[in-house]
């Protein structure tokens, strides 16, 4: 079963989630990641921010806690104010 790690952030500007997205664009995810995909969800209103990551197995799910967990606080979108592990337990796209 794929696993998700959400994490929430405070103090997200508009100006800051344009910026991420500017650095995403170009770039690749950090080295040994493994996310099979990223969301990330802002309401610009309450400056927070949701990142949603998927991982397909608990050992990648691990190793990408691991590496982002060790992220500078600069390289976030704003405060994290938490961390929570889910199973996938549905998934449908269109």
């Amino acid at each position: 079963m794929a696993l998700a790690r959400v994490v929430s952030f405070d103090g997200v500007s508009t100006d800051r989630v344009a910026e991420m997205q500017r650095d995403m664009q170009d770039e690749e995810q950090p080295e040994g990641l493994n996310a099979s995909e990223m969301i990330m969800l802002h309401d610009p209103d309450a400056e927070r921010s949701l990142v949603i990551l998927f991982f397909e197995n608990e050992d990648d799910y691990r190793q990408g806690d691991e590496i982002l967990h060790a992220m500078p606080a600069g390289d976030t979108p704003g405060r994290r104010s938490g961390v929570a592990k889910y199973q996938v337990a549905h998934r449908m796209t269109r």
